[in-house]
C-alpha cells in the first residue's frame, strides 16, 4: 500500500519561505514516477501547484511559477516544494500526490498524502 507523508507546513508571515516535503513508501518507483503538489483553501476546489517526474522535468501552475520550486530526491522517494515570498492567498492545506502518469488535475492521481496546513499571516 502506497503511503505519502507530508511535512513542513506551519504558520508564517507574508514574505517568508517554507519548504514542504513528501516521502513515499510502499510500492515500486513506477508508482511515484510523477509526484505533485496540490492545495485547497477553505471553500475552494483543490488546485494544482506543481509536479515533477522521475527525470526531473517540472510543471507549474502559472500563478506559482517563479515563487515556488518543486524538486525530488529519487534515492529518498521524496519530493519537495520550496515556497518563497509567501502571501496570505497561499494559505491552504497542501497535499502531495503520486501516480505513474503525468497529470495536472486531482483526478489524475491515485495516491494522496494527508495534507499539511500552511497559514500565511499579514
Amino acid at each position: 500500500q502506497v503511503q505519502l507523508v507530508e511535512s513542513g507546513g506551519g504558520l508564517v508571515q507574508a514574505g517568508d519561505s517554507l519548504r514542504l516535503s513528501c516521502t513515499a513508501s510502499g510500492s515500486t518507483y513506477s508508482t511515484y514516477y510523477y509526484m505533485g503538489w496540490f492545495r485547497q483553501a477553505p471553500g475552494k476546489e483543490r488546485e494544482f501547484v506543481a509536479a515533477v517526474n522521475w527525470s526531473g522535468t517540472t510543471h507549474y501552475a502559472g500563478s506559482m511559477r517563479g515563487r515556488f520550486t518543486i524538486s525530488r530526491d529519487n534515492a529518498k522517494n521524496t519530493v519537495y516544494l520550496q515556497m518563497n515570498s509567501l502571501e496570505p492567498e497561499d494559505t491552504a492545506v497542501y497535499y502531495c500526490a503520486a501516480d505513474s502518469r503525468q497529470s495536472t488535475t486531482p483526478n489524475g492521481y491515485r495516491h494522496w498524502g494527508q495534507g499539511t496546513q500552511v497559514t500565511v499571516s499579514l
